[in-house]
């Protein structure tokens, strides 16, 4: 399942996964967290120090080599150079299975089981993280963040998760998701709503476009400090709000710097962790909207920006005659 944290800006997003993450963790689940966010923190706040977290290679760096692993001998695409962002897989792709090993175990991923040292946290080692890389001074004026996260959602277009595999995203701010399709990847999605006026208008953003797409959007209170603070956000969202995260001296230390394991996490907010799981495991799998959905983004993106940028119709990169259902079939052993 692939689940995704959105927000404004110092909403609370990377709090919010970091602790679901763990809550994950905790009952041996295994999990790919993603940071994908444009102010790279969910290394930290899962525990490693500042100079580990920004030694993970990122996802960006390896683009080109990510491309043509996923690539393959798929012949509708017959270079890195001509594949993009929302390029979607054919046959002779080469498919991602959730903890089979690959490639880009070795280029860009962080295993926290791997490392028995001072670095190591015993109670993630079921966690495996990426991070897309921090928009540097190289990037301004060339680039947009959304060039970062493009390998993210490649990554994404091309994995077959089943039951019980985790994938958890923390997102670019607010209505930055929806540059692509990246927002459609996703089963579950968590916008992190403070009780503040701002902060609704930004759920309601989000909610209206994602709604057009019917992609179901569920809110979860973040700094709640008083009862009148979850009554407002109920008054403004209604039955979309899950719940919310109550002040919190372990998140607080979290937010130090400080290591700190599930159990000192309050009781209700605990029973909120697990509520987020239980609307996740309630979504139905639905691959044919997804492959319909990832279709739908590469032939908008292609009229857009990226026939131009690649010099051909990159819309025949779609074949028609593939379809993930069968290969998620063949993994689940349906």
């Amino acid at each position: 399942m692939r689940i995704a944290f959105v927000g404004k800006g110092g909403s609370g997003k990377t709090t919010l996964s970091s602790l679901f993450i763990r809550h994950l963790a905790a009952a041996s689940a295994p999990v790919l967290a993603i940071d994908a966010d444009i102010n790279q923190h969910l290394g930290t706040a899962l525990g490693l120090d500042e100079r580990t977290a920004a030694g993970v290679p990122p996802l960006s760096r390896f683009t080109d080599e990510i491309k043509d692993y996923l690539r393959g001998d798929n012949p509708r695409i017959p270079s890195a150079a001509e594949m993009v962002k929302t390029t979607p897989p054919g046959s002779g792709s080469r498919l991602l299975r959730f903890g089979s090993a690959s490639p880009l175990d070795d280029w860009c991923t962080y295993d926290f089981s791997r490392t028995i040292d001072e670095h190591s946290i015993a109670d993630l080692a079921g966690v495996r993280l990426m991070v897309t890389g921090v928009f540097d001074e190289s990037d301004l004026g060339v680039a947009c963040y959304h060039s970062k996260v493009g390998a993210a959602e490649l990554y994404l277009n091309h994995l077959i998760d089943g039951p019980g595999e985790y994938v958890v995203m923390d997102m670019t701010a607010g209505a930055d998701a929806f540059a692509s399709g990246l927002f459609t990847r996703f089963d579950a999605t968590f916008l992190v709503v403070e009780p503040t006026r701002k902060s609704v208008s930004v759920y309601r953003q989000y909610r209206e476009y994602a709604d057009e797409y019917g992609i179901v959007v569920h809110a979860v209170g973040n700094k709640i400090t008083e009862p009148g603070d979850l009554a407002f956000l109920r008054g403004e969202i209604g039955d979309a709000l899950i719940g919310g995260l109550t002040f919190s001296r372990a998140v607080r230390a979290q937010e130090r710097g400080e290591r700190i394991s599930l159990e000192q996490l309050e009781p209700e907010n605990r029973t909120l962790l697990a509520d987020l799981q239980r609307r996740v495991d309630e979504v139905p799998k639905d691959w044919a909207r997804y492959t319909e959905l990832a279709h739908h983004f590469h032939v908008k993106n292609a009229h857009r920006w990226a026939n131009s940028a690649v010099g051909k119709d990159v819309t025949t990169q779609i074949d028609p005659d593939f379809s993930l259902v069968g290969h998620v079939a063949v993994v689940s052993g349906a």
